[in-house]
């Protein structure tokens, strides 16, 4: 019988490798097979093995793919966070449309989740996030690539709720909030 494989994501390996060696530390002999699969289930953060593989198999049943790992470009990164200045404004527009898509994420961020703004608003507002001087190219760009919605009126704007790439998560995380 063969076993199906279970894919075991953690968000910070530091984080886990002391979890995991604080259980460690309170044995005092070799864990079992069973005991250790408890030991690093609840340095991952669940309960238990249990808990772990329910969580697998309901992600399996509602054909969730599980999370796979995603490559960030951390040069990438270091590059997009010297064109933000220390309070975390944009200071130019870069050429580049992956780049230029990823300071959208951070600027998209920042905008009210819950709130409608009017089109006074919304510029006033990203005139606030940036030095380059074009509030309107921002506000376009937002709406094109789908990150904020407008009333045909373009009266009002409202941020769309999107799951950031992870390269867009690991910048919001070097820039100032």
């Amino acid at each position: 019988m063969s076993k199906t494989p279970l894919p075991f994501p953690v968000g910070d390996i530091s984080e886990f490798a002391r979890s995991l060696r604080r259980q460690l530390d309170g044995l005092e002999r070799t864990p079992s097979h069973v005991e250790m699969l408890n030991l690093l289930a609840k340095a991952g953060g669940y309960r238990n093995f249990q808990h772990f593989r329910a969580q697998q198999d309901a992600q399996a049943a509602l054909d969730v793919p599980p999370p796979s790992p995603v490559e960030v470009d951390f040069k990438r990164v270091q590059q997009l966070v010297r064109i933000f200045d220390g309070q975390g404004r944009l200071t130019r527009w870069p050429k580049k449309y992956t780049l230029r898509m990823l300071c959208l994420w951070v600027i998209w961020s920042r905008i009210d989740a819950r709130g409608t703004l009017s089109e006074r608003e919304i510029s006033e507002w990203l005139d606030e996030q940036h030095l380059f001087g074009d509030y309107a190219l921002l506000r376009r760009e937002l709406v094109d690539n789908g990150l904020v919605t407008r009333t045909a009126d373009g009266r009002q704007y409202r941020r769309i709720e999107l799951q950031p790439p992870a390269e867009a998560l690991e910048l919001l995380r070097h820039l100032p909030h």
